[in-house]
């Protein structure tokens, strides 16, 4: 079983930024690559913000937070990633971006690397025909933000080999993370039964059952959750859900994943949620204000 000493993270963006932050600060060597260098060091600079803000809370001391930094090294290709026994994508969510990146990336690593994809709802087994050996392919999807949530999804291919399955699951223990294991359907466990919920919600909005606030409220009165479906949707990225319930749809054939119309309109404004300062929330003043 290959020992995993350097992470490589394809995509400095929110959810790469935090895989590499938590792989850091579990003791490996990062690489965080994104399409330039600048993007990555964007990347690395925003993990620095938010461990800075760890030790100003007490929360970590920072001895350590330097050491942690002091392990990821930007990158503005996948080149150096040929030095990683452990490679992560997390890109956007949409099947040929994926598959570019795999076929760029897979005559550069060793013989023995993994390569794990933090897709959210894309068959593994599919993506597995662009990388280099299907049995050293895996999904590792990962939950935002990151250093926060205690869970990963790990999910076999119809090709993934055993020893892949371990070295991922050794990885995750030393992130202190928490695995499930999910069948190679479309959506696997938590967003399979989320988006569904989410996208009743803007169903639910479009056609004037109640409003933003009374949704969300009744969400998070009603069945305890931490946040409401819409306040959810607006995090995760608006843009995000439409492409899981697109891949949703398109792999089941089943209506019920069939985006609501506001969802669809929302993204073609541009308003991914939080991201974009706007969503089913506006978020340019202290407080987030309901759009609609």
């Amino acid at each position: 079983m290959v020992d995993i000493t350097t992470v490589g993270v394809i995509g400095a963006g929110q959810m790469g930024a935090g895989i590499a932050q938590v792989a850091a600060q579990a003791g490996y060597d990062v690489i965080l690559s994104d399409i330039d260098l600048p993007r990555a060091e964007k990347g690395r600079d925003g993990i620095a913000r938010l461990l800075a803000k760890a030790v100003e809370k007490g929360k970590a001391e920072q001895a350590d937070v330097d050491a942690a930094l002091a392990r990821i090294r930007a990158v503005g290709d996948v080149s150096p990633l040929g030095e990683a026994q452990l490679v992560i994508e997390a890109a956007t969510e949409r099947e040929e971006i994926k598959r570019a990146i795999f076929a760029n990336l897979g005559p550069l690593l060793r013989a023995d690397a993994i390569l794990a994809t933090n897709t959210s709802s894309i068959p593994i087994t599919r993506l597995a025909q662009a990388a280099p050996d299907a049995g050293r392919f895996v999904g590792v999807h990962f939950f935002n933000p990151v250093p926060v949530m205690g869970l990963i999804e790990l999910i076999r291919g119809l090709a993934t080999s055993p020893q892949t399955v371990s070295a991922v699951e050794g990885f995750a223990r030393r992130l202190d993370k928490q695995v499930v294991h999910a069948f190679d359907a479309p959506g696997f466990v938590v967003n399979r039964i989320l988006l569904p919920m989410i996208n009743e919600a803007m169903f639910a909005l479009g056609e004037g059952v109640a409003n933003v606030r009374d949704i969300d409220t009744g969400i998070k009165l009603g069945l305890n959750h931490p946040m409401g479906p819409l306040t959810l949707a607006d995090f995760v990225g608006l843009d995000t859900c439409l492409e899981i319930l697109k891949v949703l749809q398109a792999t089941t054939g089943d209506p019920k994943f069939r985006p609501a119309p506001l969802l669809v309109k929302y993204v073609e404004a541009g308003w991914f949620g939080r991201k974009t300062g706007r969503g089913f929330y506006d978020y340019s003043g202290p407080e987030p204000v309901p759009t609609r």
